[in-house]
């Protein structure tokens, strides 16, 4: 496993090593113990996800705040751009945001520390993404920033200006600096 840090801290790309031959691949996803060193704290998953989405479905930018939720997020068919934005008001990347496009071909993956909102836009014909959580999802705890806020100005590849597709919960997140943040 090949971890890397980014701008913000916390939140790390990990690459797991693939033994190709000509029969296809193997891959390891997940080992607790390796997890735990690469991130440097012990981290209990409590819930597995699998979200299928078609090309422009934008998801996010979502978070937890009294059950915040760490999470481990990979694609096994497609490809999606996946952006996590820093909203510890402590932190010195606050604001700020990573984005790194996932692949079932590149077989990435990122993990997202709680204190991030995470959300991501598929760019292929679909994608089916997994992601592992550090909490359970509390639908009435459930925070939502717009994918568009000026002030974090993402560039989510929205080319030609197609309008990505928006869940209603989506389509009323508010702007980031009225969004509820951690401390």
């Amino acid at each position: 496993m090949k971890t890397t840090s980014t701008a913000i801290e916390g939140v790390l790309i990990i690459e797991q090593n693939v033994i190709s031959d000509d029969r296809g691949f193997f891959l390891e996803i997940w080992n607790q113990k390796k997890f735990n060193q690469a991130v440097g704290e012990e981290i209990n998953f409590v819930q597995d996800n699998h979200s299928h989405s078609t090309k422009g479905v934008l998801r996010g930018l979502h978070y937890q705040l009294q059950n915040p939720q760490g999470k481990l997020v990979r694609v096994v068919k497609g490809t999606v751009l996946d952006v996590a934005v820093d909203i510890r008001k402590s932190s010195p990347t606050f604001g700020q945001h990573v984005e790194i496009e996932l692949s079932a071909e590149n077989n990435g993956q990122l993990w997202i520390p709680t204190g991030c909102a995470h959300g991501f836009m598929v760019i292929s014909d679909n994608a089916d993404f997994l992601y592992k959580t550090t909490d359970y999802y509390q639908p009435e705890d459930e925070h939502c920033i717009q994918y568009n806020d000026p002030d974090l100005n993402i560039d989510w590849r929205i080319n030609g200006g197609i309008q990505p597709i928006l869940s209603e919960k989506d389509r009323q997140g508010v702007v980031f600096k009225d969004a509820e943040h951690y401390p």
